[in-house]
């Protein structure tokens, strides 16, 4: 799977998590980004994202990412 691919599933979730149609994703997208990416859409993207991908993510993962390019490459070596 290519990282655009990827970013193309990203982005029907977190539009399928939060509503919102018009959320635009890029490599240095954060929380900070998107309105309504608060704790509990965040519990919901993880296990949403990990149930589409078939990966799992520890906790550590998840309190590194810092962008959403770093849950790409997350993604992609899990996929592997």
């Amino acid at each position: 799977m290519e990282r655009k691919e990827i970013f193309e599933k990203l982005t029907e979730i977190f539009r399928d998590v939060m509503d919102n149609d018009e959320i635009v994703l890029e490599e240095n997208t954060t929380a900070e980004d998107i309105e309504e990416w608060d704790s509990l859409a965040h519990v919901q993207l993880i296990e949403k994202i990990e149930a589409v991908f078939g990966v799992r993510f520890s906790a550590k993962e998840m309190t590194s990412w810092d962008e959403l390019g770093e849950l790409v490459d997350s993604i992609l070596a899990k996929i592997k």
